[in-house]
């Protein structure tokens, strides 16, 4: 695994011209603006989950539905406090000359917190059906977010690009894509 990313590394070098200091200040940029963009929906979800035991029928839930509940708050606290602990650590390695150090492991604080925040959207896709529906609708309608988001679109599809050669347009032999 370390030699494919060694051979990545290389060609993405050789492509953009940029010293490793240039890559690395591109890199947390790139990861900065990823994280505007999750974070707004982890916000939103997060505050979504943080009013409804303060509603009427939540006393209505049954222990099932109150464990959904918990595990979806839960995961959506944990994901916020993943997804800025990047800037975090920006701030407390400060001109310490270890930017790789904060984008290498900002990296992986984001992966940990995408992954929270998928479990957070199964929960609550699967809370919204168990209090529309009944339990049974929430544990279906779980099994299906998690599948297809999490699983098909977030993790094969990624993986499938990963597979794709590094600077071959992707989609159809011969043809651009834009």
């Amino acid at each position: 695994m370390s030699e494919m990313w060694d051979q990545r590394e290389e060609a993405n070098r050789a492509d953009r011209g940029e010293s490793p200091a240039e890559r690395l200040d591109r890199n947390w940029a790139e990861l900065l603006q990823e994280l505007r963009v999750t974070q707004t929906g982890i916000q939103m979800l997060g505050g979504f989950l943080l009013v409804l035991p303060f509603q009427s029928r939540f006393p209505e839930l049954g222990p099932e539905l109150r464990a959904v509940f918990l595990v979806s708050f839960s995961s959506a606290v944990l994901s916020v406090f993943f997804v800025l602990s990047p800037v975090v650590m920006h701030r407390v390695l400060f001109r310490s000359r270890r930017k790789d150090v904060i984008v290498r492991m900002g990296n992986r604080l984001a992966q940990i917190g995408l992954t929270l925040l998928a479990l957070t959207m199964v929960g609550v896709v699967a809370l919204t059906f168990g209090v529309v529906i009944d339990e049974r609708a929430a544990l279906i309608a779980g099994v299906i977010a998690a599948v297809v988001g999490s699983i098909l679109l977030w993790g094969l599809a990624g993986f499938a690009a990963l597979r794709h050669a590094p600077g071959e347009p992707y989609g159809e032999p011969g043809r651009e894509e834009s």
